[in-house]
């Protein structure tokens, strides 16, 4: 809403236009898991699409063999058939050379095991990493290639043992991710749990952890990471360690995060993988507590899938239990449609939603508004970069997420790991430098949701006119 005119109504004929506006990204088509697997529905693709991408799976192996890993490929052959990219499966290594790596937008390493590729094959895999590509890894590609570092950040971690074949308690950290965020907080599933030789988080985004007190064998202590994605080197990385058994390819929810990991690797959903520590939560899914509506209309909380949901408006929750000052504000959302809603930040305590439109800033939610005035932009003063913004964007019915990052008078947000915006405050009637922070309800019709709100205090440095730097 800009503070010198009407609020950022705009008719709803829009509405349909809104895929046109951020790009063809393909959307899953799976069909809707249980209640307790998943938290939204499923989006629809045209199975008959001429595929937009393809895949290669490689599952060679020099050690032990699964014999999962038939039904891993024909599970991923059926997923691309349903997502829109075409499977190429290969055991021989000399389909790594340059010029063959160069047609696939991701390689899959299905359960490989042991040295699998010689030098000059493992020099046009990093070549082809280096120059974009993306890579999958599933299960036992954690045990590939002990000798070749390149590869060991890649996967992100090594193999070290595992237990009996059990069921476990999955906690998934991350929900906004294309490989989790179908999931509920926890998810029990039975497979063979992988302990790792050293821990990833602080290079990668850990995505789910394993609980080993729900299961016997465990070996990596209360932080034991099975899921996880990254950029690196120039490409894209996601790793799972599901996916040992057989069932596993028959499960729905497996196979919609196997989907959701692929998509990421090979750029058709784009998600924030920039590893994460050290936030603490605003809003965590159970309940709104420290929150406080302002104005009109309000937001509908779903415990079950961790949702708040805006309904009418003009209003705006805000979060009144304390006021922030130099922090990195993180939070996943997505837009039903063509819908409207947006990020407040750097506002006095009111009960007033008019306050915060005067006072501080907002972080807008619109892809189809004018550029000022649209996803990415401080609403009324800064447009984002559309390019980036574009190329960052997930489309309608998928989650994505903000950092913004607010260090003295300046204000920076990412979209999905991707900087798009970097605004210096300069009305001395506004500052930056205290306030609280809040999402919009924007009108009927609007219909944006909002998960896991959470907040890092970061030292008060990164202000002003000369200082650019991103760290």
């Amino acid at each position: 809403m800009h503070p010198h005119s009407s609020p950022h109504s705009r008719p709803h004929s829009r509405r349909g236009a809104r895929l046109a506006a951020v790009g063809a990204t393909l959307l899953l088509a799976l069909a809707a898991l249980p209640a307790a697997a998943s938290g939204a529905a499923t989006s629809g693709a045209d199975p008959a699409a001429e595929p937009s991408g393809r895949v290669l799976v490689f599952s060679k192996t020099a050690g032990f063999r699964h014999d999962s890993i038939p039904d891993g490929i024909a599970a991923i052959k059926e997923l691309g058939a349903q997502g829109g990219f075409a499977v190429d499966a290969t055991e021989d290594g000399a389909a790594f050379t340059s010029d063959n790596l160069a047609r696939y937008d991701a390689v899959v390493f299905l359960s490989t095991t042991g040295d699998v590729l010689d030098g000059a094959q493992q020099s046009a895999f990093e070549g082809y990493v280096k120059a974009g590509g993306g890579y999958a890894g599933v299960h036992a590609a954690a045990d590939t290639e002990y000798d070749w570092p390149f590869y060991e950040g890649l996967a992100g971690a090594y193999f070290q043992s595992h237990p009996a074949i059990q069921q476990a308690t999955v906690d998934v950290e991350d929900r906004a991710n294309p490989a989790t965020a179908h999931l509920a907080p926890t998810w029990e599933r039975t497979d063979e749990w992988y302990n790792y030789r050293t821990n990833p988080r602080e290079r990668v985004r850990v995505l789910a952890t394993l609980d080993e007190s729900s299961y016997q064998g465990g070996g990596m202590g209360e932080d034991h990471p099975i899921s996880w994605c990254q950029e690196y080197q120039g490409g894209r990385a996601f790793y799972t360690g599901f996916g040992h058994t057989k069932e596993s390819y028959a499960d729905p929810a497996f196979r919609r995060h196997l989907l959701g990991g692929i998509r990421y690797a090979t750029g058709a959903a784009h998600a924030d993988c920039r590893p994460e520590q050290g936030y603490r939560p605003l809003f965590d899914g159970t309940s709104t507590d420290g929150w406080k509506q302002a104005g009109p209309g309000a937001f509908t909380l779903d415990t079950s899938s961790g949702t708040l949901t805006s309904t009418g408006g003009m209003g705006m929750l805000w979060y009144e239990a304390s006021e922030l000052h130099s922090y990195s504000l993180k939070l996943d959302w997505k837009m039903a449609g063509d819908d409207n809603s947006g990020v407040f930040v750097g506002f006095p305590a009111s009960d007033d939603p008019w306050s915060a439109v005067d006072n501080g800033y907002e972080v807008q939610i619109d892809a189809t508004d004018t550029p000022d005035r649209t996803t990415g932009s401080v609403y009324g003063f800064q447009s984002a970069n559309l390019a980036k913004r574009d190329a960052a964007l997930n489309p309608p019915g998928e989650w994505n997420t903000y950092e913004i990052r607010v260090q003295d008078e300046r204000l920076r947000i990412w979209l999905n790991g991707v900087k798009i915006n970097d605004y210096t405050n300069r009305d001395p009637a506004r500052s930056l430098r205290q306030g609280y922070v809040g999402i919009q309800n924007h009108g009927d019709g609007d219909e944006v949701s909002f998960r896991d709100i959470r907040v890092k205090e970061l030292p008060a440095k990164g202000g002003g006119h000369h200082n650019h730097h991103d760290g």
